[in-house]
């Protein structure tokens, strides 16, 4: 039985990301920022660009004022983001994400 690759990688994310919903306003900003920046790593380590540029634009929004609201925003383009294959989709990504948060 063959499977995709990335079932392995997207499916830690997704835990990752299902602590961060369910902590939700338990988490202080360094934690949110921890999380993020590992679900980062955890994109660069697997050659997900589009991932890593979100996870990193939502890692530092962590660290600023109205980090629960950008980060509620961010997470809602995770998905778009993991199934990303090219360099446009995370132009079209981050940018529906400034708009949203400006």
């Amino acid at each position: 039985m063959t499977t995709d690759p990335f079932d392995q990688v997207k499916a830690q994310v997704g835990a990752r990301i299902a602590e961060i919903r369910a902590r939700g306003t338990r988490l202080s900003p360094l934690d949110m920022h921890m999380r993020m920046d590992a679900i980062r790593q955890l994109a660069c380590e697997h050659g997900l660009a589009t991932l890593e540029s979100l996870a990193r634009s939502s890692a530092q929004r962590a660290l600023l004022p109205g980090h629960r609201v950008a980060l509620q925003a961010c997470l809602e383009h995770i998905d778009e983001a993991l199934d990303s294959r090219s360099e446009r989709d995370c132009g079209v990504i981050l940018a529906a994400l400034a708009v949203r948060l400006h």
